[in-house]
């Protein structure tokens, strides 16, 4: 096994010992194991020798008498002895003592660049790990089975307190690296904190983790159980709350474990992941796990960065099940054999399957066609086409022993139509039925009789019985805990789930089946992407029970296109890309700290890690040319040259104008109407420096317009870029930066044909010429293959080319052009403007004295060397400054609403609104204002829970008529306290309609809150709102948090009357079903 540092035995060192031999923060270390000839080692004599010349801070006077004396030669003499070269600064002792020396001085080399930070580190996972048990002898943690490679490597690492990214397939076992981790802070007396996305899984993870470490804690939004454990399980959002709040508990931490990481994408809360990692303390160590992810080196790399601690990335090369994929066309019992392979267990994709299943397809429809007519079947079909398909597929894979099956719906309604439709089907045994029965019987006996009885609960039940569950966020959060253990147990054969069944805890299948290859995302329909299909598809295989794991996609219409196939199954999974963005509750929160400004939050979120991971490089740079502009020679600008800085001023602000205009023209519409087939142009980019060319081509993509041209060259066209064409004039006169002096061969002309961007276009002139842009091009392609090379261009080429030099000849100073106000229209302020001063400009140009002075050239150069390096020394400023940050922007002007507010004063500092919406969790502006408004004051409890329901329920509804008036009128006046907010922030500059803001809030569940804080039955609820069960659960439940908070800054304002009531309305909302203790904490 190679270590990035060194093997392991040097790692390690002695058995019987336990020594490290390679001390913190070096390389290299010492040896231990007996040799077989021993060479003489470098001891303290010679190590006292070879320090000996080197100046160790002595004065000058010391250093002169040193050079003359017989031990070591003149300086200026050359010599074998070390001492007679400069010893570099060494990072570490073991660089002077451990190399060797040579033995001849040569030539010196010029200084090599500084090696790049290296923070992510991967491991490499494919060498066995052989001395796993002779490096930890007695190790924190043993499993019934033996780790593999991945799980023993980055056991290695949390020995030594590395930080770790495991990025491993699904199932792969990546909760090995979990539980060691926290059965090294049991053993060492610290803290573990293990962090997931969801509130379910953090349920699941309690519940594993204390039957195997037993000091186990839960800290949800509503739940806390043992608080004071050596291991806490918690939401991400906990761990935020603990960090903004300095919690004594970060001060024993020493594991922070953050699963499903790959959640970071997530839009919503995936900004709380970026704070979490941004604000823990140095003394915690990181491990983080996550699905196989594209750029886990970058991600690793940011924290490492951030931390100032090396990373160690380890991922698996492979699952340890693997997947066979297929598809499926049959739909009923003669063609449930149809069934193809499209991608085997080693990768290959087969498209003899693939067309097979097209085939199949076919033959169908044409017997459809013979029976029924013409009339194609609809793609999705109806209930009795899914019955059909489902009852072939699974009578298939009941006989291939191919159960449990997971069926991923890619919708809740769905999932239920499907599991209903299926009620011929059972697939269990008496025996399984009992035990079904007795758990169910278990299970339900907390819940009151009513709740019992509640349709849901009757038909998952009988749904059980039978081996069939459903698992969707419309299902009651107790019986979607009861499915996922029936299944875990084996006992649910057939499970219809969404996709957040796959986010959670390890619970394969033998088989997964996707219902539809197309999801919808909240905002269109669309095929799935890589990463979503992987993260299901992961799901089928049980390690040491299937060989292979198999995937089938249903074909219910027609067969998918082989492309959109090929991309969902072989693509790369999505990259973990930075959701980071601000909210008032970050900003109050860091404003309300000395340790961590904004801008400081903002610099270091992974969204400005592309920008800010080459800052020292900057500086360095930076340093470099402060240097460099030091030792330059100033220009003389005296007598006739008095206006030289003011010509190199014009120049540059005449360009500048110029591209600005140039850039509305191209973007507008006549302007992209105007560069059509067969105008000619003037290009300007790195290639080609003011040469004519000619439209052959427009690309049809309205969004990024692509203009394929044929341009003027020299012949032949050099492969250096920078030769291509002529360069710009070293000292520019009035003519050539007030015209555009053409691109004239100085040899024999040549052409080109090249995709210009709209960038690329310098001017638009009047002329258009008559060509035939297919054959042009279709003969420049075929000249460009070796065969062809030497053949003549046809007519239509040498006809441009001709003309283009023509023209070009006829117009040394540029040929007539558009004019952007008179000819194409442009009436924008900036372009008008822009106009006028770039006139201006070039009269001013033309009347410069500068350039009559014989000293004019020798001035301009060393004036413009002084500016270049000016300018770009500003440019490394201004990307080292607080000014370059993307959200600095969106900072000031939310800044500037709480201002506006009375959140904080001028100077920043938080006032009592603002420490009120600290203590928020969402909508903090709002809920702040509707208390300080005393909007919630003169209602009763019950009436401020159902208002506040809009607040968190996440299905968009009407709150319906038969409301009572009282909160009728509630619902109105928070919609006007939205309103007034929403208009603050578009009068500070934030993007946010008014319409928009206010659209956040949802009132559909306003009377079923209402009424369930009034004392109704669950039972009862149903016929209130259309809603599913599952929903309104969680509504509530997001509701007790958010009146909890509320308490709390009633508390704080000196509200004691509002407190009481919001902790009456928690009271009366925290009861029966709704809160019933999750299964996995008893």
């Amino acid at each position: 096994m190679h270590w990035a540092l060194g093997t392991a035995e040097r790692a390690w060192g002695s058995r019987e010992l336990h020594l490290l031999t390679i001390p913190p923060g070096f390389k290299k270390g010492v040896d231990f194991a007996p040799k077989d000839h021993p060479t003489p080692a470098l001891g303290l004599l010679s190590l006292s020798r070879l320090l000996e010349p080197l100046d160790l801070g002595g004065d000058d006077e010391d250093e002169s008498e040193a050079v003359g004396q017989p031990g070591c030669p003149r300086r200026d003499t050359v010599s074998a002895s070390p001492c007679s070269a400069p010893l570099a600064r060494a990072s570490s002792l073991e660089d002077l003592v451990l190399k060797e020396t040579s033995t001849a001085v040569s030539t010196p080399e010029p200084p090599k660049p500084l090696p790049q930070e290296q923070w992510a580190i991967p491991v490499d996972v494919t060498s066995p790990v052989g001395d796993f048990y002779r490096l930890i002898p007695q190790p924190a943690f043993q499993w019934p089975f033996e780790p593999d490679v991945f799980q023993k490597q980055a056991i290695l690492h949390l020995e030594r307190h590395d930080s770790v990214f495991v990025a491993a397939h699904t199932s792969a076992g990546k909760t090995v690296v979990a539980e060691y981790a926290i059965a090294l802070a049991q053993k060492h007396m610290t803290r573990t904190v293990y962090t997931s996305p969801i509130k379910a899984l953090s349920n699941q993870k309690f519940r594993d983790f204390r039957n195997t470490f037993g000091d186990v804690g839960l800290l949800t939004g509503d739940v806390q159980l043992h608080p004071e454990a050596s291991c806490l399980i918690m939401t991400t959002e906990i761990l935020r709350s603990m960090l903004y709040s300095g919690s004594d508990i970060i001060r024993d931490l020493e594991w922070v474990i953050f699963d499903e990481v790959h959640y970071i994408n997530d839009a919503e809360r995936g900004v709380v992941w970026e704070e979490v990692l941004i604000m823990l303390p140095e003394h915690v160590s990181i491990i983080l796990l996550s699905a196989t992810v594209p750029n886990a080196l970058e991600f690793a790399d940011w924290i490492g960065r951030l931390k100032r601690r090396q990373i160690y990335v380890i991922s698996t090369v492979a699952r340890p099940v693997p997947l066979e994929h297929y598809l499926f066309t049959g739909n009923s019992p003669k063609t449930q054999g149809e069934l193809f392979l499209l991608l085997d267990s080693r990768g290959a994709f087969h498209t003899k399957g693939y067309y097979a299943a097209v085939e199949a397809k076919k033959e169908r429809m044409s017997k459809h066609a013979q029976t029924f007519g013409a009339k194609q079947p609809t793609h999705q079909g109806g209930p009795a086409q899914d019955r059909g398909v489902y009852l072939s597929l699974l009578a298939s894979l009941r006989t291939r022993a191919q159960l449990p099956v997971v069926v991923f719906t890619f919708s809740r309604g769905r999932c239920d139509e499907q599991a209903s439709g299926l009620t011929s089907l059972d697939l269990t045994t008496s025996s399984e039925k009992s035990e079904i029965h007795l758990f169910l019987q278990r299970c339900l006996a907390r819940l009151r009789g009513s709740d019992r009885q509640l349709p849901q609960v009757l038909h998952m039940s009988e749904l059980l019985h039978r081996g069939l569950g459903v698992h969707h966020s419309g299902i009651l959060p107790i019986l979607k805990e009861i499915v996922e253990m029936l299944f875990s147990r084996g006992l649910v054969k057939v499970l219809f789930a969404t996709e957040t069944f796959a986010m959670g805890v390890n619970m394969p299948a033998r088989t997964v089946v996707f219902d539809s290859m197309r999801k919808h995302d909240g905002s269109t329909f669309r095929d799935l992407l890589p990463g979503e299909y992987v993260q299901m598809a992961g799901r089928a295989g049980r390690r040491g029970l299937d060989p292979t794991g198999t995937v089938i996609l249903l074909c219910k219409g027609r067969v998918p296109e082989m492309a959109d196939l090929h991309h969902m199954l072989m693509g790369k999974p999505s990259q973990l890309q930075s959701q980071f963005r601000l909210t008032y509750t970050m900003i109050l929160n860091l404003l309300r700290v000395d340790a961590l400004r904004v801008e400081d939050m903002m610099k270091r979120s992974f969204s400005e890690f592309p920008s800010r991971k080459d800052s020292k490089a900057h500086e360095q740079t930076l340093a470099e040319l402060t240097k460099r502009l030091g030792a330059l020679e100033e220009p003389d600008m005296t007598g006739q040259l008095a206006d030289l800085s003011e010509y190199y001023s014009w120049g540059e602000e005449l360009m500048e104008t110029r591209n600005m205009i140039q850039r509305r023209v191209v973007e507008s519409v006549n302007g992209l109407k105007s560069l059509s087939a067969g105008r000619v142009v003037v290009v300007k980019n790195q290639e080609h420096h003011n040469a004519l060319g000619v439209i052959l081509q427009v690309s049809s993509n309205s969004t990024s317009r692509v203009f394929t041209t044929l341009i003027l060259c020299d012949k032949p066209m050099s492969r250096d870029p920078q030769d291509r064409g002529p360069a710009t004039p070293d000292v520019p006169h009035p003519d050539d930066l007030v015209g555009f002096k053409l691109f004239l061969p100085e040899g024999p002309c040549d052409h080109t044909v090249i995709k210009l961007q709209p960038g690329d276009v310098a001017a638009i002139t009047t002329k258009v010429l008559r060509v035939n842009g297919e054959k042009i091009l279709e003969d420049f392609n075929k000249r460009q293959q070796p065969k062809f090379k030497k053949d003549p261009p046809l007519v239509a080429v040498t006809t441009a080319v001709q003309e283009l030099l023509r023209l070009a000849q006829a117009y040394p100073a540029g040929p007539p052009t558009l004019d952007p106000v008179n000819d194409l229209q442009l009436k924008d302020v900036s372009v008008v403007e822009g106009g006028l001063r770039s006139w201006k400009l070039e009269e001013l140009i033309r009347g410069a004295q500068c350039v009559h002075s014989p000293r004019f050239a020798a001035q301009y150069l060393k004036l413009r060397e002084r500016m270049e390096i000016q300018k770009e020394m500003e440019r490394l400023r201004f990307l080292l400054s607080d000014q370059s940050l993307l959200l600095l922007p969106e900072y000031h002007q939310r800044v500037e609403v709480l201002r506006t507010l009375g959140y904080v004063d001028e100077a920043g500092t938080v006032k009592l609104a603002g420490r009120v919406a600290c203590a928020m969790s969402s909508h903090e502006l709002l809920l702040t204002e509707l208390m300080f408004d005393n909007a919630l004051s003169a209602l009763r409890p019950e009436e401020i829970a159902a208002l506040l329901s809009g607040l968190v329920c996440q299905n968009p509804g009407d709150p319906g008529d038969q409301l009572p008036s009282t909160l009728k009128q509630g619902v109105e006046r928070v919609q006007a306290v939205a309103k007034r907010i929403g208009e603050v922030q578009m009068a500070c500059g934030l993007n946010q309609t008014v319409e928009e803001f206010v659209g956040e809030l949802n009132f559909g569940l306003v009377e079923v809150v209402y009424e369930w804080a009034r004392g109704m039955p669950f039972s009862e609820l149903a016929g209130l709102s259309g809603t599913p069960e599952g929903l309104v659960v969680r509504c509530i439940q997001r509701l007790a948090e958010m009146c909890r908070s509320l308490r709390g800054a009633a508390r704080l304002v000196g509200e004691p009357v509002l407190g009481a009531k919001m902790e009456t309305a928690a009271t009366l909302l925290r009861r029966d079903i709704v809160f019933a203790a999750s299964l996995y904490t008893q």
